[in-house]
């Protein structure tokens, strides 16, 4: 099947010179708890975004027409450590040349080393899991710690759909973060969430992470650690559109895609929702 594989995104067809939305893919599932496989995530991302059309009629744009460049994959290291230091010096050389960072995982170690390329004033993640471990399996670079790390060179930080966590964890949260718990986005609705993290974003750079089990594991299956009871793929898409005029930097992480091809699809979609909107609103 390797021959059949897309290596790039659909439509990103632009040089790196041209772009202003630069994909990268970071095919890494090193520190993995449960079940491996989200390394295979950023290729079937890739290969479900050729089953769309070009034209996007919410926004009325072609992708087409946008332009995106994709890097490829990261020959991403074995240690976490490491894997982080790379992905911060390939965000950092796609800021420092006034492009929009736009990184498929794999899993969410990856995001601490964009975000610290970024340097973002606000970084809303949504996900299942609250990741504010200060270390797992030995190493505090884990996918179980990413919120705690970013935590460290991030003042505000808003969490969407947790529901999963220890007790620590949990006060953490409730300390540090500002945590709306998948219960609460479909007590309140998304939208009453989204007005909340707008007021509070208040115009200032944000980083946006996607971690896809943040969505109901009934939903989009394709996942290394599935949780039940979570948010749609429409709560997503409407984070995505509502918050991307603010966006600095982008991931959707953590999709691993042994299932029919749900869970890529909705990422790939999600992925050209997020360039769609920011590219209208920076017209």
């Amino acid at each position: 099947m390797h021959e059949l594989a897309h290596p790039h995104f659909a439509d990103a067809d632009a040089s790196y010179e041209d772009a202003r939305y630069v994909v990268f893919g970071v095919p890494y599932d090193g520190t993995t708890s449960f079940r491996p496989g989200t390394r295979f995530g950023p290729r079937a991302i890739r290969d479900l975004s050729f089953n769309f059309e070009s034209y996007d009629p919410s926004t009325g744009i072609d992708f087409s027409e946008v332009p995106v460049a994709d890097l490829g994959d990261l020959a991403v290291s074995r240690l976490p450590e490491d894997l982080v230091n790379q992905v911060a010096d390939v965000a950092g050389d796609i800021v420092g040349d006034g492009k929009v960072p736009v990184m498929l995982g794999g899993e969410h170690t990856a995001t601490v080393g964009a975000v610290r390329a970024v340097r973002p004033e606000v970084y809303v993640v949504c996900d299942a899991h609250l990741d504010l471990r200060e270390e797992l399996d030995g190493t505090p670079y884990s996918h179980g710690c990413v919120t705690r790390r970013v935590l460290e060179t991030v003042g505000d930080v808003v969490i969407i759909g947790g529901r999963s966590g220890d007790r620590e964890q949990f006060e953490v949260a409730a300390e540090k973060t500002r945590l709306y718990t998948a219960d609460m986005v479909r007590d309140m609705g998304i939208g009453a969430v989204l007005a909340e993290v707008i007021e509070l974003i208040g115009g200032r750079r944000t980083y946006l992470s996607i971690d896809a089990d943040a969505i109901d594991c009934c939903l989009t299956p394709g996942l290394g650690t599935p949780e039940p009871f979570g948010m749609t793929p429409l709560d997503i898409r409407e984070v995505v559109r509502t918050l991307a005029p603010q966006v600095v930097g982008f991931d959707y992480v953590e999709v691993a895609p042994f299932d029919s091809g749900q869970t890529a699809a909705v990422a790939a979609q999600i992925v050209r929702e997020f360039i769609a909107r920011h590219w209208v609103a920076g017209r």
